[in-house]
């Protein structure tokens, strides 16, 4: 087996460590042409909630899938500097809420570092106690399975325990760099 086949079978093998090894030069990467071209995949818009002792905690995420049937699993991707990730891992259940169209300011508010983000926010214990909150489209309760490594982010996958949806409301969506909804 060569070099390369080997590296790129390795489990959790460091792709960039593995690039540098195989000597090969890359041309420099253009992060901003990078967000220009993913930024045309239109996707949902989730706040991952859990309750951290008394205190509500969650964040805006909006690298969201499902992942597996079977098991069912679904994987998410908080960013490395995230301050919510890390005391949502810790508790080991949290809450996918899956935002409807007219939930861009509560996006919004979860989306940032810091204060109270549930001042005013309504909401009601999931079947596993984390947050769902009011008015959204579908929500997905998990248990913590594992974090992987993934550059500035980390990818965490959850073991789906319980669900729901209302099928009478529409999602919010995020495309090239602003929200918008859909029309079937």
């Amino acid at each position: 087996m060569s070099t390369e086949e080997r590296d790129a079978d390795e489990p959790g093998e460091d792709l960039l460590a593995a690039e540098g090894r195989r000597g090969g030069h890359r041309r420099p990467f253009d992060t901003a042409r990078f967000r220009e071209v993913l930024g045309h995949f239109p996707t949902g818009v989730t706040i991952v909630t859990a309750i951290e002792g008394p205190e509500p905690v969650g964040f805006t995420c909006q690298a969201f899938a499902s992942l597996s049937l079977d098991p069912p699993l679904v994987v998410l991707a908080p960013g490395k500097g995230s301050t919510s990730w890390p005391r949502i891992a810790t508790v080991g259940r949290f809450c996918v809420n899956v935002l409807a169209e007219d939930q861009e300011a509560l996006c919004r508010d979860f989306a940032v570092s810091g204060g109270d983000k549930f001042a005013g926010v309504g909401w009601r214990p999931a079947g596993n106690g984390a947050p769902l909150l009011e008015g959204v489209l579908a929500w997905v309760e998990c248990r913590f399975v594992e974090a992987y490594d993934a550059g500035d982010h980390e990818l965490v996958v959850g073991l789906v325990e319980e669900m729901g949806v209302e099928p009478h409301r529409r999602p919010l969506l995020y495309y090239r760099g602003g929200f918008g909804r859909f029309e079937p």
